[in-house]
């Protein structure tokens, strides 16, 4: 399995009442997947995986399986705080069908790298469905250096993908020249960081993002890894286009103005769990007008 284009970090959809609303889970999968997303993303920082008991997070893992199974490649975050509960949901992952899962350093910890190479290695060890890892040092205080990286993608076949999330281009170049072609380097669409065109300059296959929520089709053009000058110059066309609404979806903590703007298109599942509190007033209005302007709403609202 080779991990290229847009891979879509999905918010998880929660009804009026807080609870899981499995009929906006449809919906929002069926809309990726005829806008072209190559990939799912379910249980990332976007979808409240923090707020989620872990009974809940293996009711999403089953049911999604179910709705995108055969569909859209759909890997599952198994984050935690030791590796032995990353282990646990990795091996639920696998049992239940899941195409591959994601694995993070362990938050609040600031484990030395040392400790991030036996972490990894443990929870790859644990499965033989593709793995991959999210580095966001900016979330969980730790960088996953490039040796640390080539060094499992040496170990474990079965690591197939690494997401990069940081403000360091010499990360990127590091890590294609220590792994080559043996791993896919995808990058976040966070605009402060403006990593995208440079991970794919260096050879990256696309990105991990949550622009893709909002402007599906757009985001799957410009995450196309770079095998023509055509591609070059569409991704840069896209990417300078669509900075300003990356801007405004990332103004505030993964989901909240992701699903504010689900609420403008009429899409459901725009509630949020607390503390997270609702995107309303000034900003609620800039963000409308702004999906308004750009042509979003008349593209991609539910009439």
């Amino acid at each position: 399995m080779r991990m290229s284009g847009s891979w879509v970090a999905m918010p998880t959809p929660f009804d009026s009442k807080g609870e899981i609303d499995f009929g906006a889970f449809k919906l929002l999968i069926d809309r990726q997947i005829h806008y072209g997303t190559s990939a799912l993303f379910i249980l990332g920082s976007a979808g409240e995986t923090t707020l989620l008991s872990l009974e809940e997070k293996k009711t999403i893992i089953r049911e999604v399986i179910k709705l995108t199974k055969g569909k859209i490649i759909t890997f599952f975050g198994c984050s935690a705080l030791s590796t032995k509960d990353s282990i646990h949901m990795a091996k639920y992952c696998e049992a239940e069908g899941a195409d591959g899962v994601i694995f993070t350093i362990p938050p609040y910890l600031l484990i030395p790298q040392t400790s991030v190479l036996t972490h990894f290695d443990k929870c790859m060890s644990s499965v033989k469905i593709p793995c991959g890892v999210y580095n966001n040092p900016s979330r969980l205080g730790v960088n996953i250096e490039p040796k640390t990286i080539a060094e499992l993608s040496a170990k474990h076949s079965n690591f197939i993908v690494d997401k990069e999330a940081m403000a360091n281009v010499s990360q990127l170049v590091e890590v294609k020249r220590l792994v080559g072609d043996s791993l896919d380097i995808l990058c976040c669409d966070y605009p402060k960081y403006s990593i995208i065109l440079p991970t794919l300059a260096v050879g990256g296959t696309g990105t991990a993002n949550i622009g893709g929520n909002i402007i599906p089709e757009e985001v799957a053009k410009y995450s196309r890894p770079w095998d023509s000058y055509e591609k070059v110059v569409e991704a840069r066309e896209g990417v300078f286009k669509w900075q300003p609404l990356l801007t405004e979806l990332y103004k505030l903590t993964n989901p909240i103005v992701i699903k504010a703007a689900f609420k403008v298109l009429g899409l459901p599942g725009y509630t949020l769990r607390s503390p997270h509190e609702d995107y309303v007033g000034p900003h609620f209005d800039k963000l409308k007008d702004m999906l308004t302007e750009m042509g979003v709403v008349e593209k991609y609202s539910i009439k």
